[in-house]
């Protein structure tokens, strides 16, 4: 049997930074992976979706050309397998880059299916290993519910959808999640004839009732959508029959689960959740009091790349603690990168007092900048406390909204206040003075209105 002071299993985004922690520590680890290299974003998420959705973008673009008094040609045609190409020569690309984080492991990388025998010990290929430190980070995979299996020629998944050789002539999405939504609108620009459907009563898990109502009547004017709706399928000929409406293809956007199956997480000798998950430190991504780190996309907190990317390089230098040591999350930061984009910084509406909270808003309706590119449409929400005036969250469907997100989870990280938010610059004409509006909104409800422009300190200058 081998002796390592760390293995480390999964060779994802967390993975990888765990790895790349480990490396500088130790030679004394092995790498175990199963399937293909390369983390779910650059593979089979962020980075080709965006390709998909840029593409889709440069289309949708040319609607605006007569309203701008350019001469109006026809619109652009689409070839879709010379899309399709595009974004898989760009995937490629990027999961080559990833791919270069284990060149030179030799024999410390092991592909195969890893299995724990016990907190210290994993068994690959047939090979015991004993660990000191176990980093988990074995990923996720899309869900599917069983009954349609039935259905696996004419469904996509996000780990499929990018292989497809041309572009459906029809597409039901179901799930509108950031991956169903963001495909959605993206399939319909390309001239996809497309419907998105979801059993929740709201989109990208937005909670702001007002925001939430904004956004489905925004990409609701490029497809349909049909919200708490149970989607029943059936097979029509050569095609898929979704609430009575017929589709070439399917895109099951449901969301993903932790890659978990046959990884043994029982033999550790904790308890499981419902998900057979075992219960995280989320500041040291321990497990109870093992040597056993679960990070990443695995662990069901927070599947999104700079959480994955923070939670393996806490294991990575937690496995070297005698004691781990506690490491300072993040304020939340979640984009969707629909047109306009989604987003949530810091605390949502739901999770507010909002008894206790001045909500600032600004709607995009007349926002200068965002008129001149034909983008003015949206509405940002911006909550804070009454009392204190700081910065809490923030739900948003804005253009440029990415940036705007950025601005204020770095205003919530820094416990900001609207006032100290109000003193920042804001140039003129920019998007993000639809943020100084929602602030301004926010500061009129509150107890004590703050001045934007601060006194300088110290005596009058004379």
């Amino acid at each position: 049997m081998e002796n390592r002071e760390v293995v480390i299993i999964g060779a994802g985004t967390a993975g990888l930074t765990a790895l790349s922690q480990v490396r500088k520590r130790t030679d004394d680890f092995v790498l175990i992976n199963d399937g293909p290299y390369g983390t779910t974003c650059a593979r089979v998420g962020c980075m080709p979706s965006k390709a998909l959705i840029e593409a889709a973008g440069v289309r949708h673009k040319t609607r605006l050309q007569g309203e701008m008094g350019l001469k109006q040609s026809e619109e652009p045609g689409v070839v879709g397998s010379m899309v399709m190409e595009r974004v898989r020569r760009l995937r490629d690309r990027f999961v080559g880059g990833v791919l270069e984080a284990t060149d030179g492991l030799g024999e410390k990388n092991i592909p195969g299916r890893a299995v724990i025998l016990a907190p210290g010990l994993v068994e690959v290929n047939g090979r015991r290993i004993s660990a000191r430190n176990l980093i988990l980070a074995p990923g996720s995979t899309p869900v599917v519910p069983a009954p349609w299996a039935q259905f696996a020629g004419h469904m996509l998944t996000s780990d499929t959808l990018f292989e497809i050789e041309d572009l459906p002539e029809s597409l039901a999405v179901i799930g509108l999640g950031a991956i169903g939504l963001e495909m959605a609108q993206a399939m319909s620009r390309l001239g996809v004839r497309v419907e998105g459907f979801d059993a929740a009563p709201t989109i990208a898990g937005i909670t702001d009732p007002m925001v939430a109502k904004r956004a489905v009547d925004i990409l609701g004017r490029e497809f349909p959508i049909h919200l708490e709706t149970k989607v029943d399928l059936s097979k029509n000929g050569e095609s898929v029959d979704v609430g009575g409406t017929v589709f070439q293809k399917i895109l099951v956007a449901v969301g993903r689960k932790p890659n978990i199956s046959g990884l043994g997480l029982e033999n550790l000798g904790v308890p499981l959740d419902a998900r057979g998950l075992p219960r995280v430190n989320p500041l040291t991504m321990q497990v109870a009091n093992l040597r056993v780190f679960l990070a990443g996309d695995a662990n069901g907190r927070a599947p999104v790349l700079h959480e994955a990317a923070d939670d393996g390089f806490i294991a990575g230098r937690n496995a070297f603690e005698e004691t781990p040591r506690e490491y300072c999350r993040r304020a939340r930061l979640g984009i969707v990168f629909t047109s306009p984009d989604i987003a949530v910084a810091g605390m949502r509406f739901s999770e507010t007092d909002i008894e206790a909270v001045a909500v600032g808003e600004a709607d995009f309706a007349g926002q200068g900048r965002a008129m001149t590119a034909g983008e003015n449409h949206g509405l940002l929400r911006v909550y804070a406390d009454t009392e204190t005036g700081q910065i809490l969250g923030s739900e948003m469907v804005a253009p440029h909204g990415e940036h705007i997100a950025h601005l204020l989870a770095w205003a919530i990280q820094q416990k900001l206040t609207v006032s100290d938010a109000l003193r920042m610059p804001f140039y003129h004409p920019v998007v993000e003075e639809g943020l100084r509006g929602a602030l301004r909104n926010a500061a009129a409800r509150m107890k004590t209105r703050p001045d934007e422009i601060g006194l300088c300190p110290g005596p009058p200058v004379e």
